[in-house]
């Protein structure tokens, strides 16, 4: 599966303070974010999220951060709040995107292949996301053909665990039963040699 696409948006409002204080925030978590340091950007970017996002930057770039951190369901439900309250076509595009890899991950295969069909409605061009698509149709076709695989029966499985006995068995008994017959023919020839040889000789 392709990486997760990432979009920061980093915008410096020129409207009111809070705002102006809300892009700082999120400025801080991107910087966080390229240093690898995932937890702290998503502490920024919640924070963003506490100040107001009117943009949907703060919740998308959580979702990325969240990714990043292998939080995998936190990021889906980060992304599909994007897409779901977002107007912006190409944010909407790319947060689609981003929960289909995310589904992916979690091998949640139709849910993902939903999302891919969503985003390639927005941007029927993108060549990321058909690939994304395409190659999770085929790891669901395969998960299908396992499940459609008979499972064996508990008493058959039970039955080829146990030891089989060995196939010469019945020459084994043979041999044996001929071992005791030739065993007894030697003490009774023993029994009569004894016996011969007590008898008194005749007094001629």
């Amino acid at each position: 599966m392709k990486t997760i696409l990432l979009f920061f948006i980093l915008i410096v409002s020129l409207g009111s303070l809070k705002a102006q204080q809300t892009d700082a925030v999120i400025a801080e978590g991107n910087r966080q974010y390229a240093d690898g340091k995932f937890d702290k950007a998503i502490t920024q970017y919640q924070e963003a999220l506490k100040k107001g996002d009117a943009t949907g930057t703060a919740r998308y770039n959580l979702g990325a951060a969240q990714f990043r951190a292998k939080n995998l369901e936190a990021a889906e439900k980060e992304f599909d709040e994007v897409a779901t309250a977002q107007k912006n076509t190409n944010l909407k595009h790319k947060a689609l995107y981003n929960k289909g890899v995310a589904l992916s991950r979690q091998k949640k295969l139709l849910e993902s292949i939903q999302a891919y069909k969503e985003a390639l409605k927005l941007n029927p061009s993108d060549t990321d996301t058909r690939f994304n698509l395409q190659k999770a149709l085929e790891e669901w076709k395969q998960q299908q053909k396992k499940e459609d695989q008979p499972k064996p029966n508990p008493q058959q499985q039970k039955n080829q665990d146990k030891p089989q006995p060995p196939a010469n068995k019945k020459m084994m008994e043979q041999w044996l039963q001929s071992l005791r017959q030739k065993e007894q023919e030697v003490q009774q020839k023993m029994l009569n040699k004894n016996r011969a040889a007590k008898q008194p000789e005749k007094d001629w």
